[in-house]
């Protein structure tokens, strides 16, 4: 025991004594372009900085900036013409079906984009050659700072957008007095605009863009203002000018009328002039540790360690990264993911987006709104596992809104009870279909509706799940409505639908009845409102009953002649099939209900899956692949996966995937990447989806020492794990709530109050999908996993109370 401990400490010790420059991006010259620049965010504010030496650019967003205003896009001709279009499906007559839809379910409306503000510009007067350039984001603080030499002068501009103030606050200083010279001005893609001067203050107001026949109803106004420690400070109509300064502190405001989706009353001026009110009224250095206080509040909740970091630039650390000499890099683009969904998700705000809170342009790719079949709910699947469950809020306050605005889509497109989202939404959350009739897909609410779910399992807070019931229970309102009797198989199954993105071989079109993700997803949206119910309501036995029969004639999942998981009703998936999408997936994650001990066969038959889409994708799909290879156990494969992640985006490789500021690489950029690379890292070394919460399930070879505290597991508990020889050591696991505490573990483990488990689990916080069993296809002799023994071990937890475990030697 004793040298256990002296060995458990070194490790500790060790760790500890990491630099915290393994937390920064930094760079050695400007950026040239937006994915060299560096974000910051508040999640109502973002701001991208280049960092240039003479000629600074500061790009802004503020989170409710969108082209269009309140609006629908449900056509009432689609109910019309449902019956037609089901009848068409079944008689192998798909790709009629999608025509009759292209002609009935569309009403030119597919969605309105996320816009930029602008750009704050700074030119300086300072001339010559400059050198000792360093550019940095520290993830520690959220703050990016530039620092540079121009003859015997040394620049430093310090930049963050205050989570305490609620405002950008860029600081510029030089080591010799009166040196700090330039010119502040705006730039901005919109056609009509006002510049102009406001007592102090230099504004910029503008409007969204007209979309899709739809006014823009957004108004903003952007507010700079500029005070000087010496030197003089001029406000003129088209900019501000500095002179001679010793520093100078900019600050920047930006507010709209929106109020919510429904709602656009507010005055835009008098909410900027209260935010720069109020971001004036602390001094710089109070308001820089106010920030930083706020801001850690959450970010210093976990930390990381998995080997030692290379001393180069950010672009040398990720075009190097394959030699195997910086496992840091792996950490940091773990918290790198932590920090964006902290700086664009904050409660109160709006969901991140495609690009989170970060975007140039007015139109951005796929307008840079909410893609709810796959991409918005990768975005939140580190919130609950890396400690970060406020960050949800904005996600949950969406959901509930869908659940008003989509009652009406339900019943207009499908005559169905509760309410409906297909694959997009927006600000405005709208919820009929988009981009085409092959894109008909009604299960987006179903998918988003299971975050929910998810908060509650991993806090087991019961006025959540109170308030959260009608959501949930209007999502399996609508299924058991819409849901129809295949007439060839006799399950219960939804059409018109996909599997997004692609249809079965030899139709010509992705619309068809009953693919196995839709299945999966209906039978999480009918269970978790099933069991939501049986907590919250359990002499509704009616209600119960009603649920339980629609999950009993939902399609069971197929394993099909190649051994793999069939994506559809018929035995038909290409096995060279390499498309980004991995739908049929879903069951394995972010679901739970492919469990290696339970359903080995669909287990396996997954891998097999996994392995015909082949190991590169898509940024965002490579993502997904991380916490695939994860849920299957193989750290090995899944480091593989983020490898491919962390492969340089430059001219000439078309397989790079991450771009030099770390943002993901689709490409273009898209943020899901980095938050499922999150998600990802901390499936493998933890997961509480199977009965159990598993200590490093999936830890690959190469990490064979390391740390990690703070991640959070389904039932409430926090986890703290030191591992070395590829082997865990001690883990101290915190109960936020008690209730019965089942670990698993693949060496032996020792403890205060630790016990054999027995029987199931009866913590159901951790319950793993009661499905049904696979068909096998005629023939086919399905194949077994290879798993390796694991030890499985309960402790009866108190709230509040903290328990360590240590391997036995």
């Amino acid at each position: 025991m004793k040298h256990r401990l002296i060995s458990i400490f070194l490790i500790v010790l060790y760790f500890t004594a990491i630099k915290a420059d393994n937390l920064k991006l930094w760079y050695r010259q400007p950026a040239k372009v937006w994915t060299e620049a560096l974000p910051l965010g508040n999640s109502h504010l973002g701001a991208m900085v280049y960092g240039g030496v003479t000629n600074e650019e500061i790009q802004l967003n503020e989170g409710t900036i969108w082209g269009g205003g309140p609006y629908r896009n449900d056509s009432p001709k689609a109910f019309g013409v449902l019956d037609k279009v089901r009848g068409l499906i079944f008689s192998g007559h798909e790709k009629d079906a999608e025509k009759l839809m292209a002609d009935n379910f569309f009403t030119g409306q597919h969605g309105m984009p996320f816009q930029t503000i602008g750009s704050l510009m700074l030119d300086f007067s300072e001339v010559g050659d400059y050198s000792d350039y360093r550019r940095e984001l520290d993830l520690n603080k959220a703050i990016v700072s530039i620092r540079y030499k121009i003859g015997n002068v040394n620049y430093t501009r310090t930049l963050f957008t205050s989570f305490a103030d609620n405002a950008l606050v860029m600081r510029i200083e030089a080591d010799k007095p009166g040196s700090v010279s330039f010119v502040a001005r705006y730039n901005t893609p919109y056609k009509k605009y006002t510049i102009k001067k406001n007592k102090e203050c230099l504004l910029l107001a503008g409007r969204g863009s007209d979309h899709e026949g739809i006014p823009g109803a957004i108004r903003f106004e952007t507010r700079t203002r500029i005070k000087a420690e010496s030197g003089k400070v001029t406000v003129k109509d088209g900019c501000i000018e500095v002179k001679n300064a010793d520093a100078a502190i900019i600050y920047v405001t930006a507010a709209t009328n929106f109020v919510n989706y429904k709602d656009v009353s507010a005055n835009e001026a008098r909410r900027a002039q209260e935010l720069m009110t109020k971001a004036l009224k602390r001094p710089y250095a109070q308001q820089m540790a106010a920030h930083e206080a706020a801001y850690q509040e959450y970010f210093n909740r976990v930390s990381l360690n998995i080997g030692s970091s290379s001393e180069e630039d950010t672009p040398y650390r990720i075009k190097h990264f394959k030699e195997g000499k910086d496992l840091g890099l792996v950490a940091l683009m773990f918290q790198f993911g932590r920090y964006l969904l902290i700086s664009s998700s904050q409660p109160g705000g709006q969901p991140a987006g495609l690009q989170g809170i970060w975007n140039k342009e007015l139109l951005a790719p796929w307008d840079g709104k909410y893609t709810i079949n796959i991409n918005t709910e990768m975005n939140y699947w580190p919130a609950e596992v890396t400690n970060l469950s406020e960050m949800h809020q904005p996600l949950f306050q969406m959901v509930k809104e869908l659940s008003e605005t989509a009652q009406g889509t339900a019943r207009t497109l499908y005559n169905c009870r509760g309410w409906v989202v297909h694959h997009n939404t927006d600000i405005w959350r709208m919820a009929g279909p988009v981009d085409g009739a092959s894109y008909v897909w009604p299960l987006g609410g179903a998918w988003l509706s299971q975050h929910l779910w998810q908060h509650y399992l991993y806090t087991g807070d019961r006025e959540f799940l109170k308030s959260a019931y009608p959501a949930l229970k209007g999502v399996a309102d609508f299924f058991l409505d819409y849901l129809v009797p295949h007439p060839k198989y006799g399950w219960m199954v939804c059409a018109p639908s996909m599997s997004p993105e692609q249809g079965p071989p030899g139709t010509g079109t992705m619309i068809t009845a009953g693919c196995t993700m839709d299945n999966q997803i209906v039978f999480d949206a009918l269970s978790s409102v099933l069991k939501a119910t049986e907590i919250l309501y359990p002499q509704n036995s009616s209600y119960r009953d009603t649920l339980q029969n629609m999950i009993d004639r939902l399609p069971p999942m197929q394993i099909g002649k190649y051994n793999q998981l069939q994506e559809w009703l018929a035995d038909v998936d290409d096995p060279h099939n390499d498309h980004r999408h991995v739908s049929h997936l879903y069951g394995l994650y972010p679901s739970n209900q492919i469990s290696p001990y339970t359903d080995p066969l669909l287990f396996q038959a997954a891998k097999r899956s996994l392995l015909y889409r082949g190991d590169m994708a898509t940024g965002w799909s490579i993502g997904w692949k991380i916490n695939l290879w994860a849920r299957l156990l193989d750290g090995n494969h899944a480091y593989k996966i983020i490898k491919n992640m962390l492969t340089l985006v430059e001219d000439r490789n078309q397989d790079g995937r991450t771009y030099p500021n770390l943002f993901d690489a689709h490409p273009p950029f898209q943020i899901d990447g980095n938050f499922g690379f999150t998600a990802g890292v901390a499936e493998m070394l933890l997961q509480s989806h199977d009965e159990a919460l598993f200590l490093l399930p999936a830890l690959p070879e190469d990490w064979s020492a390391g740390s990690v505290k703070g991640l959070v597991a389904r039932g409430a508990f926090e986890v703290d794990m030191n591992w070395n020889d590829s082997e865990l050591t001690s883990a101290t696991i915190t109960s936020r709530i008690g209730g019965n505490l089942r670990i698993r573990s693949y060496v032996p483990l020792a403890g205060k109050g630790l016990k054999k488990a027995e029987g199931t689990n009866p913590n159901m916080l951790m319950r793993h999908g009661a499905i049904k069993d696979p068909l096998i296809a005629s023939g086919l002799k399905a194949q077994y996993p290879m798993l390796f023994r694991t030890y499985e071990y309960d402790i009866q937890t108190q709230p509040g109370e903290k328990y360590t475990v240590c391997r036995i030697k």
